[in-house]
């Protein structure tokens, strides 16, 4: 697991300790169900129930001898429970008490990732209406387009983190699901009762047809959703990165009292959460392609998937809570320069307004292609000699056949570029 980036939530779901003690309420509830079914006796359910407890270290040591993590874990409750423990573990396979602790296990975590994309939503949602007049340049290729809001873009990252949870729910009800069907999950040795009662018990649902394992379609569901939601938190900080680029500065990731930027240059501020959030980014795209080679076993099953399980998966859920817990951080705390956003939006001297002009000379007549013609000449002379793009086409004998200098005037106006965006708000209750 990657410990650096452990929050104290994380480590206790993916902690040895929380392992074992899902194993021992899974065999618990097993013979209590079994006892119901007249399979056990009673007062053997209730000792253990009573008695049951785990060691973990002493576990490690058995361990190391039987070489079988769940015959160690039965092992060392058996030292407690005494005789009653031969009830334990009747007509169950290793995978019935593993693969259904793992599910609910990845249900803890994923209501964990659950809890930060709300947070982050609602900051999100915060800083959207902060800045729903925080006028910029819009870039399409890197270059400048027509002008926007700072306050549509956390809007777009909001409609996104709502997608994150509509996705989460769908994986997590695909992953809440537990098996206890026996060997090769035909129900041989173990009643279907059984699975019911611990399942319903446990928050999940029997699953409806198993091998010696649940199958791992599921798995690679879930691994897959918190990559795609990784991807979109990259996407968000790979425009922080942009913008906070020296040449544009317009937002800045917050930059802490005595925090330093580089070794060599006292300078340097540089976008460092937001480069890391892209950097495991990677790791989760790269375990979803691990869950996705885990769907295919032999037969019943192989254990193939089991060992690279035990890695990714753990690792997939703590660094995306890692991940959207700094990046609520970074949103929360932007710092954005609004009078550098209108420094940056003039430093093409006008021709942000092209697209009005297109329309305005169109509208008086012009086909379209003359009129692109017109405008991009002009557009070019402006690129090329830094000149007011609105002079070049007041001096243009061909536009001023069309449009009147009033009219020219009036098409040089911001406020025209976000007349509209109040509709996009009100799509969000703002």
């Amino acid at each position: 697991m990657i410990d650096r980036y452990t929050l104290p939530e994380m480590k206790r779901i993916w902690s040895d300790e929380n392992r074992f003690a899902k194993w021992l309420e899974i065999e618990i509830l097993t013979v209590e169900a079994m006892a119901e079914l007249g399979q056990v006796p009673p007062e053997a359910a209730w000792i253990i129930r009573e008695r049951a407890r785990f060691d973990v270290d002493r576990i490690l040591e058995i361990e190391k001898t039987t070489r079988h993590d769940v015959i160690a874990f039965l092992t060392c409750v058996g030292e407690y429970v005494g005789d009653e423990a031969r009830y334990l573990h009747l007509g169950l396979t290793s995978s019935d008490v593993v693969d259904t602790a793992l599910a609910v296990r990845m249900r803890e975590a994923g209501l964990q990732i659950v809890g930060r994309l709300r947070k982050l939503h609602q900051v999100l949602l915060r800083q959207a209406q902060a800045h729903r007049n925080t006028l910029m340049p819009g870039r399409t290729h890197g270059v400048h387009a027509e002008p926007t809001v700072l306050g549509l873009k956390f809007l777009l990252w909001a409609a996104e983190v709502e997608r994150a949870l509509e996705r989460m729910d769908r994986a997590l009800d695909e992953i809440s699901v537990g098996k206890l069907a026996g060997a090769v999950g035909t129900y041989s040795t173990v009643d279907p009762f059984v699975e019911e009662y611990v399942c319903v018990r446990l928050g999940l649902t029997p699953e409806k047809v198993a091998t010696q394992v649940v199958q791992r379609d599921r798995h690679a569901a879930f691994l897959s959703t918190l990559a795609v939601i990784g991807s979109s938190l990259e996407k968000f900080a790979i425009e922080i990165r942009n913008l906070q680029r020296t040449d544009l500065r317009e937002v800045e990731e917050p930059f802490r009292p005595g925090q330093k930027g580089s070794s060599a240059m006292p300078h340097k501020r540089n976008p460092i959460v937001c480069e890391r959030i892209s950097g495991l980014a990677r790791l989760l795209r790269a375990n979803a392609i691990v869950g996705l080679e885990n769907v295919a076993l032999w037969h019943e099953r192989d254990i193939s998937h089991s060992s690279v399980e035990r890695v990714v998966i753990p690792d997939s859920t703590t660094a995306l809570d890692y991940m959207l817990y700094r990046f609520t951080e970074v949103a929360d705390n932007l710092l954005v320069y609004p009078e550098k956003m209108r420094r940056n939006l003039e430093r093409t001297h006008g021709l942000v307004f092209s697209q009005r002009v297109l329309l305005a000379l169109v509208e008086k007549g012009l086909s379209r292609e003359r009129a692109y013609e017109l405008v991009q000449r002009n557009a070019m002379r402006c690129w090329e000699t830094g000149a007011p793009f609105r002079r070049l086409l007041g001096e243009d004998p061909a536009v001023q056949e069309v449009l009147r200098p009033e009219e020219l005037d009036a098409l040089f106006d911001y406020g025209f570029f976000t007349r509209r965006t109040g509709q996009i708000y009100r799509r969000f209750g703002l």
